[in-house]
């Protein structure tokens, strides 16, 4: 859709790109879209001073809905990504943005993420135009690194601490299913895998945290960087086993398809396949009974010691289906 003409929307479109330039970031992250991203977090409408800026808590969405509504320049719904992708990832990570600083823990993929100016950043923002402006500039950009280091530091707080069954430890991106990705670690592997290698552990941020690649290729199994991965991937060693869990808060049980494309994505196995669905408590665990595959497990954390087995002749084994062809 053309953008409509409105006054003085190119001017301020015009101090967002000088901004945004001076900040440092290249072309791409100072072109028009980026401008008008900038434009919506601070909450400046076209003739608005700089001096009226704001920090509003705005997700990709609102910032969209804000340009179109100010600026008349609508973006598709598609081009969400490119908008985070492109513009407010990199104001985030040059510390312009805070990520969720009315809840650090919420996870990456929540619909309610929001972002939000720096308050320094801010303060910069509305001295623009003004005789101050040189000298705040001047001051943010010598201060650039700090402001950096103490955003990273409070998003290191939030993170999930992991402990896997070797006594390596690695830290989880806060919300999600990544507590119960804990706890299927520390809790289920102990139990139930005594001795087993944790090969894969997933994260909503980082797909593959902790890939052990090459253990995985002496089980005869190959990946791609497309692979729909289940959440955690365990090794028992002293029955050969392979161990498939998925940690289920909000959707992704092992059902019937599950259950195939898991056995399509190891059919190089060696080892048998388990396939294990993992909930924080049997309530979550009840709108989903109806989809659990039959030959699969059902783990609650809230009673760790004890599984529940869909039928099959096995307890925690892998079925003649899914054993490994000699």
């Amino acid at each position: 859709m053309p953008a409509k003409s409105i006054p003085g929307k190119a001017v301020q479109i015009a101090a967002a790109q000088t901004i945004l330039r001076a900040l440092g970031f290249a072309a791409r992250q100072s072109n028009e879209m980026s401008a008008l991203v900038l434009l919506a977090l601070a909450n400046l409408k076209p003739k608005q001073p700089w001096l009226e800026a704001s920090a509003p808590l705005l997700g990709i969405t609102p910032i969209i809905e804000f340009i179109a509504d100010s600026y008349g320049v609508s973006y598709e719904p598609n081009t969400r990504e490119n908008i985070r992708d492109e513009a407010v990832k990199f104001f985030a990570e040059a510390g312009l943005l805070l990520r969720n600083p009315d809840k650090p823990s919420r996870p990456t993929n929540s619909p309610n993420f929001v972002y939000q100016i720096e308050p320094v950043a801010l303060a910069l923002l509305r001295s623009y135009g003004g005789d101050r402006w040189p000298t705040l500039l001047t001051a943010y950009l010598k201060q650039g690194a700090s402001i950096r280091a103490e955003i990273d530091r409070t998003r290191a707080l939030a993170r999930v601490p992991v402990t896997l069954p070797d006594g390596r430890q690695l830290t989880l991106s806060a919300g999600g299913q990544n507590p119960l990705i804990k706890a299927v670690v520390e809790h289920f592997a102990p139990i139930f895998t005594p001795g087993g290698v944790v090969i894969y552990l997933g994260d909503t941020e980082t797909k593959f945290l902790h890939l052990d690649t090459a253990y995985l290729a002496k089980l005869g199994i190959t990946l791609d960087s497309a692979a729909k991965m289940p959440d955690v991937v365990i090794h028992d060693v002293k029955r050969n086993w392979l161990v498939l869990i998925e940690a289920v808060t909000s959707a992704g049980p092992v059902d019937g398809k599950r259950r195939s494309e898991l056995k399509q994505l190891f059919k190089g196995s060696t080892a048998g396949l388990v396939f294990v669905t993992a909930f924080e408590t049997r309530k979550a665990m009840q709108a989903f009974l109806g989809q659990i595959s039959w030959e699969s497990e059902v783990w609650i954390a809230e009673a760790p010691d004890h599984l529940i087995h869909f039928n099959g002749e096995r307890f925690l084994g892998p079925y003649p289906d899914a054993m490994p062809k000699n």
